[in-house]
């Protein structure tokens, strides 16, 4: 039983932290694959901060407050066990769902907007990422399979 929980406050813990990727980070479906590519010219890059999905915390959180309650419900005794089970259950669940949307709502990671031009249009786009990544110039931005776009980093960070 505390195995399980452990494991289930690491396993949220890292889908927490997991949810967001930067422009150089891919799917497992997106690698492999031919991905359309062009050059685009950064005008500005901006820092952003990028709110984590909430909607997926709770599930996350409702799916595992589900589990910690059905085997605490499992283990109370007595002639309405079951119902007690279910009760422990369904208010475990809604906790952990309400516990996981509270921490996703308020947990942000950098990101940039970035300011770019291609052609003649004038688009932006706000992607996770250091500021120090991307610069004024010529950027790869790769098209991928789902449609998303992501402009690649053109510089890179010194070290402190």
């Amino acid at each position: 039983m505390k195995k399980l929980a452990l494991s289930s406050t690491i396993c949220f813990t890292f889908v927490l932290t997991g949810c967001v990727a930067g422009g150089d980070v891919y799917d497992a479906d997106d690698i492999n694959t031919t991905q359309g590519s062009r050059t685009v010219q950064i005008l500005n890059v901006s820092p952003a901060k990028i709110k984590q999905n909430s909607n997926e915390a709770k599930a996350i959180g409702t799916g595992i407050g589900a589990v910690v309650g059905g085997l605490l419900g499992n283990k109370m005794s007595g002639v309405d066990s079951k119902l007690s089970g279910t009760v422990v259950g369904a208010g475990v669940g809604g906790v952990g769902g309400y516990a996981g949307g509270a921490i996703a709502s308020s947990t942000t990671v950098d990101g940039v907007t970035i300011t770019y031009q291609e052609g003649s249009q004038l688009l932006s786009t706000t992607q996770v990422g250091k500021t120090c990544q991307f610069k004024e110039g010529t950027a790869l931005m790769v098209i991928t399979q789902k449609g998303e776009t992501r402009i690649q980093p053109n510089a890179t960070c010194t070290a402190r």
